[in-house]
């Protein structure tokens, strides 16, 4: 059975001297892995397409549940990216995400597309890294069914609340604070719940369009982190590597 599909590699793996595994993001069949023969050789025709964050055009022949790529044409090589560490490291952090929240034979396109417009404003766009970072994280926890309580204090009903709890994702304010929950709280400021609630809500074609400051862009790119990694309940080595680079960044000295 031959299949054509549009994926996004998340992950490829040396399968012996000539061929590669790619775990691909795809709409219809949510996370697939593919063998990509004769990769690795000189001259290959598919070694472009069966890299790391490409959007390719791939077709594959399926048997008793194994795949193996036929043919494939990139895409998108977000080219742009590539050229930055930084900017490299964090796409691979959404990759590594993606294939976490993503299941074989499970329709994702929400997910791809997510990944997709992420992919592009980091390649082509002069975003604030800690912004496509927050959108990336809260979003895809949206996704995945963690989309947390918005509202207000979740005690109170206050429209002003001062903390958001990363376990239950909840909102509190300081005096409605349960002394008994062991639950991490971050302080939440009006302008970072607003664009949270925007995150949340929006129209996918709109969710990099708001604007924070630099200190509240950090300081929500925290946030998002701290909840999705704590519904998760796991870390991700990309993620650790781009926050070695950011601190090697702000380090006076630093080469």
């Amino acid at each position: 059975m031959y299949l054509t599909i549009r994926g996004v590699v998340l992950r490829t793996t040396d399968y012996n001297d000539r061929d590669v595994l790619v775990t691909l993001l795809t709409q219809k069949h949510g996370k697939l892995t593919v063998k990509a023969r004769n990769v690795r050789r000189k001259n290959s025709p598919l070694t472009a397409v069966c890299q790391l964050l490409v959007f390719g055009v791939f077709t594959i022949f399926g048997y008793r549940g194994q795949y193996t790529v036929n043919e494939a044409r990139v895409l998108n090589l977000f080219g742009g990216l590539r050229r930055d560490m930084e900017s490299l490291s964090l796409a691979s952090y959404f990759a590594q995400v993606s294939e976490v929240l993503s299941q074989e034979d499970y329709p994702t396109p929400e997910l791809q597309s997510l990944l997709l417009n992420s992919l592009y404003v980091l390649s082509e766009l002069k975003l604030p890294l800690a912004q496509v970072k927050a959108v990336f994280e809260l979003r895809s926890a949206c996704i995945a069914g963690f989309t947390p309580d918005l509202y207000g204090c979740h005690v109170c009903g206050s429209q002003m609340p001062t903390r958001f709890d990363l376990s239950s994702g909840l909102l509190e304010c300081a005096a409605c604070r349960d002394t008994a929950s062991a639950g991490i709280r971050l302080p939440i400021s009006p302008a970072m719940l607003e664009a949270m609630r925007f995150i949340c809500f929006c129209d996918p074609k709109k969710l990099f369009s708001f604007r924070l400051d630099d200190g509240a862009l950090e300081q929500l790119a925290a946030l998002t982190e701290g909840f999705l990694t704590t519904q998760l309940e796991r870390g991700f080595p990309a993620l650790d590597f781009y926050k070695s680079l950011c601190f090697r960044a702000d380090t006076p000295g630093a080469t």
